[in-house]
């Protein structure tokens, strides 16, 4: 995973637990087959897509939910 992109999701979402927890659900989301909501010219791993689509506010969370909620 990207240091810059772990850094600018920590703006998002501060608690880390959460972040990992949102970025990890996310990942077997991907790797099952759910596009990515975020476009990027170079090849970047199923962290990286997640973390940048909590940097752009493309998936937030609600506690307490199973879901993660896509905008």
């Amino acid at each position: 995973m990207r240091d810059d992109y772990i850094q600018a999701a920590q703006k998002v979402i501060k608690d880390p637990n959460i972040l990992i927890n949102v970025v990890s659900r996310r990942v077997k989301q991907l790797k099952m087959g759910q596009k990515p909501l975020v476009e990027s010219l170079e090849r970047l791993s199923p962290e990286d897509i997640a973390l940048r689509e909590i940097m752009e506010g493309k998936i937030s969370y609600e506690l307490g939910e199973s879901e993660l909620v896509r905008k």
